[in-house]
C-alpha cells in the first residue's frame, strides 16, 4: 500500500469509527503512542458540553491502519454488549454538576476511562450508575 493509500485508509477508518459511535469526528481523537515494538491506539472523546475528554478504547497494532481496524472490529462487536453507565462528577472548585455517558464491562473499567489522563484528585465522582438495559 502506498504511503497515499494508507492516508486514505486510516482517513476512511477514522469517520467509519465515527459514524459507528454517531459521534463528530470533531470530538475524537486519535492518540498513537509506540510501546516497544507494538503501537498503541487510544481512542478519546471529548464532550462539548463540558469540554473535557475521556477514554473510549485502547487497542494495540503493529501499524495505525491495523490499529484503527482492530478499533473498529472492537465498536462493532461490543457497542451494544457493553453496559452503558451514567457517572455525575464535578471539577473541584467549580462546583457546577456534570453527566457523562460510558459503555463498559463493569464500574472499575468506567472509573479507568473517566481518569485516564488527567489527575483524579482534582475531581469528585458523586454517582456511578449502571443504566437499565434497553
Amino acid at each position: 500500500m502506498s504511503a497515499a493509500e494508507n492516508h486514505i485508509e486510516i482517513a476512511r477508518l477514522q469517520t467509519e469509527i465515527a459514524k459507528k459511535l454517531d459521534i463528530s469526528q470533531a470530538n475524537l481523537v486519535f492518540n498513537y503512542t509506540q510501546k516497544g515494538e507494538l503501537l498503541q491506539l487510544d481512542l478519546i472523546t471529548i464532550n462539548p458540553k463540558h469540554d473535557q475528554s475521556f477514554l473510549y478504547h485502547s487497542v494495540e497494532a503493529t501499524t495505525r491502519t491495523e490499529a484503527l481496524r482492530l478499533m473498529v472490529e472492537y465498536i462493532t462487536k461490543n457497542f451494544r454488549q457493553e453496559h452503558s453507565y451514567t457517572v455525575q462528577w464535578t471539577k473541584k472548585g467549580q462546583g457546577e454538576l456534570h453527566t457523562s455517558y460510558f459503555r463498559a464491562r463493569d464500574m472499575y473499567e468506567v472509573l479507568d476511562k473517566f481518569s485516564h489522563g488527567r489527575d483524579v484528585n482534582d475531581y469528585t465522582i458523586f454517582s456511578v450508575t449502571l443504566n437499565p438495559i434497553a
